[in-house]
């Protein structure tokens, strides 16, 4: 029984250690966002379709 509570309390330990360093990574993760695409003239469509 000793043994089980020994056993159980070590991967408790395991799963908190891993998700701390998974949220700091998470954290730490630098976005970027991408520059708009310059637009054209939408003033005719028909004209960009050719």
């Amino acid at each position: 029984m000793f043994t089980v509570l020994i056993i159980s309390i070590v991967i408790v330990i395991v799963v908190a250690v891993l998700t701390i360093i998974a949220i700091s990574k998470g954290y730490a993760y630098e976005h970027t966002v991408d520059p708009l695409p310059e637009e054209k003239d939408q003033s005719d469509p028909d004209k960009n379709n050719e």
